[in-house]
């Protein structure tokens, strides 16, 4: 009986595995190159763990809004969190590993965001993990472990806290809050950030479901940056043994006190119970799926589009006041630092289909205006002058190598774009009066300072770096000029809609900001430009997402003249905005094509996760993610944000998609 029990359950997982691979809601990874591997993401929008090929291990844990400065640059870094997920396990006396175990696969579930992997020890045993980042519990995570012996084994199980290298004065503790019904072990650690800005904190506790029948917890101070607690089970053979492990994680940057807070955030996890834990986590998420994007005829697309959604989802979280960097939780990479990546690419999917994330977005801004201010005024301009690379002082954090610190003025006028954008999507009046309009007015008064007025039709924008970043220090960028011309109207407008009269210098500068021409009427990128290769798109950015250059004949002409001077090792978005603006002039199949360049050469083994340029190792660029998305929306979709706030075309579908829903549900 129990032979055909244990091979009932592996039939079953065979068939659960092979269901799964077919399904547009997982992502399955079952040949598993360690040497060729970037992680998947599971986040909630605070904190981020990172998967790794080595079994019950995770690769980076990082933490939303915790800079400090070190290693590059001399600017601030997002701080890597201590390591509290990871576990041993040893079957019998032996630690399992990558070299031996079989049959390791690793699933991620998007529509319950939960990450599961699955392996066998040999004929000794078969384990399931799971790891979720609680959507409900912004600072904390919960893993499910689950090992059913194959014959009769004895397993220690390890929890383990490690340090990163650049965390410094590192003190370990174990406590164990000892109540009548149930005693909950805590393994927590406190360290300072490289400069001792900050002080960051994390603890864990085993959940076991059967507190009758708790093993017997050892801690052990391994050295000065690890420590763990362990306990050792029999299982018989044919039975499974099932605990889960509690963890949260916080910092001077969330809370005074990170070192209690972290422990008291355990503790309120581990006294849920695993039931509900999972329960509200699946409950949340499930609330956010009701904003999707379903695509009928084209089950890769689908699975790529929902990877995209997943994502964004869980890299921002509704009532907060932080935003998106280029790789959202997914590691380091940019610093973790906030660039017009967020404004112009991840932002508009987030504001169709989650507008109070989107909001969260802009509060991040909204509370760095003093910062931006004292740019402006240390420039010489008026206003609002916002950096090209923003942390959590939103001073500037450009390294002073990188010339877009000082003249990518451009951010400015993205940020007011995206503030009009999300009065026309909400109508919120209130908001618009204490948040949209200061905003506005500002950006407004920056870019009537920032102009040179040198005649009619010559309100010119000097020295700056556009989107096009290989041209450094040029004139009347196409990107720029637009949208401050752009910005400069959304501000009259948001004056009017709040019964105030616009200061007429706005429409009158925005009036006389000039958009270059050649002589056959292509939109010239900037004075000096000549046709020399360009990294992504910057004079197609204005029939997309502004409206300056309109008409079929102007935007094919210039579609036709930039797509060849795109470079091969541009950034994702590039070919994003050309395929949006395919799609409007009804090129569907063209559109498609690009759809599929802008994402397809950038996925990295074994999930598919995007890096920023083909070939690229730097995932995960949400940015790119933001732009393949507005193809599916803005694009293929046909949707719009105007004055009636979304606003609906005629859709355009690739030739293989039968049907193309998109779902503008609940928020979170």
């Amino acid at each position: 009986m129990k032979t055909k029990l244990l091979l009932s359950i592996l039939l079953f997982s065979a068939l659960q595995l092979a269901a799964q691979k077919n399904s547009t809601w997982h992502i399955v990874a079952d040949d598993i190159d360690p040497n060729n591997y970037y992680g998947i993401t599971v986040a909630n929008g605070m904190i981020g763990v990172v998967s790794s090929p080595e079994p019950l291990q995770v690769k980076d844990i990082v933490l939303n809004g915790v800079y400090d400065t070190y290693n590059r640059g001399r600017v601030s870094n997002i701080l890597k969190g201590f390591s509290f997920a990871n576990m041993y396990l040893d079957v019998d006396g032996q630690r399992i590993n990558a070299q031996n175990i079989t049959n390791f696969t690793q699933t991620l579930d998007m529509k319950r965001a939960v990450l599961v992997t699955t392996f066998e020890v040999g004929k000794k045993a078969s384990v399931r993990h799971e790891i979720m980042a609680l959507r409900h519990l912004p600072y904390s995570t919960y893993i499910r472990m689950e090992i059913t012996a194959k014959q009769d084994i004895d397993i220690q199980i390890s929890s383990v806290m490690e340090s990163p290298e650049h965390l410094r004065n590192v003190k370990n503790f174990y406590t164990e809050i000892d109540r009548p019904h149930v005693t909950i072990p805590l393994l927590t650690s406190v360290a300072e950030s490289p400069t001792g800005k900050h002080t960051i904190a994390a603890s864990n506790s085993f959940l076991f479901e059967d507190e009758k029948d708790i093993p017997n917890i050892i801690h052990e101070d391994w050295d000065y940056g690890r420590h763990w607690m362990k306990f050792k089970q029999s299982i018989k053979r044919g039975k499974s043994f099932e605990f889960g492990v509690v963890g949260s994680s916080c910092s001077t940057a969330h809370y005074d006190d990170p070192h209690n807070e972290a422990e008291r955030l355990t503790i309120f996890a581990a006294l849920e119970r695993a039931e509900r834990l999972q329960q509200r986590h699946e409950a949340a998420w499930a609330e956010l799926w009701e904003s999707d994007i379903v695509i009928e005829g084209a089950d890769a697309e689908q699975r790529a589009v929902r990877s995209m959604l997943y994502h964004l989802y869980s890299f921002v979280r509704k009532g907060t006041a932080y935003s998106l960097s280029p790789m959202g939780l997914s590691g380091l990479g940019y610093n973790g630092h906030v660039f017009w990546d967020t404004e112009i690419w991840m932002y508009p999917p987030l504001l169709m289909l989650q507008p109070e994330m989107a909001k969260s977005v802009l509060e991040y801004r909204f509370q760095r205006m003093d910062a931006a201010r004292q740019n402006a005024f240390a420039h010489g301009y008026e206003g609002v002058m916002f950096p090209w690379e923003s942390a959590d002082s939103g001073d500037e954090d450009t390294p002073v190598w990188a010339l877009t610190g000082p003249f990518q003025h451009h951010i400015t006028a993205d940020i007011g774009w995206a503030f009009w954008k999300y009065y026309q999507v909400t109508k919120d009046k209130e908001w618009l009066k204490s948040r949209g309009y200061p905003m506005l007015k500002e950006v407004a008064e920056f870019w009537t300072s920032r102009v040179e007025r040198n005649g009619v039709g010559q309100y010119d924008i000097k020295n700056v770096i556009g989107a096009n970043e290989f041209e450094e220090n040029i004139d009347n960028n196409a990107y720029t000029n637009g949208m401050a011309k752009t910005v400069l109207e959304y501000a009259a407008l948001a004056a009017e809609a709040l019964d105030l009269v616009p200061d007429p210098d706005w429409r009158h500068v925005a009036d006389n900001i000039p958009i270059l021409k050649f002589a056959d009427g292509t939109t010239r990128e900037n004075a000096t430009y000549n046709g020399a290769i360009i990294k992504q798109a910057d004079a197609n950015l204005l029939a997309y997402p502004m409206k300056i250059i309109e008409g079929e004949e102007n935007i094919r002409k210039d579609l036709e003249y930039y797509e060849p001077k795109m470079a091969e090792e541009g950034p994702a978005m590039a070919h994003a905005i050309l395929a949006v603006l395919y799609a409007r002039l009804g090129d569907a199949t063209k559109a498609h094509e690009l759809f599929i360049r802008s994402y397809k050469p950038n996925e990295n083994p074994p999930f598919g996760v995007l890096a920023e340029t083909a070939g690229g190792t730097n995932p995960y660029f949400a940015t790119g993610a933001g732009g393949a998305l507005q193809v599916v929306l803005s694009g293929f979709g046909s949707l719009d944000i105007g004055e009636d706030g979304i606003e609906e075309g005629e859709q355009v579908l690739p030739p293989k998609w039968k049907s193309l829903k998109i779902k503008l549900g609940a928020e979170e």
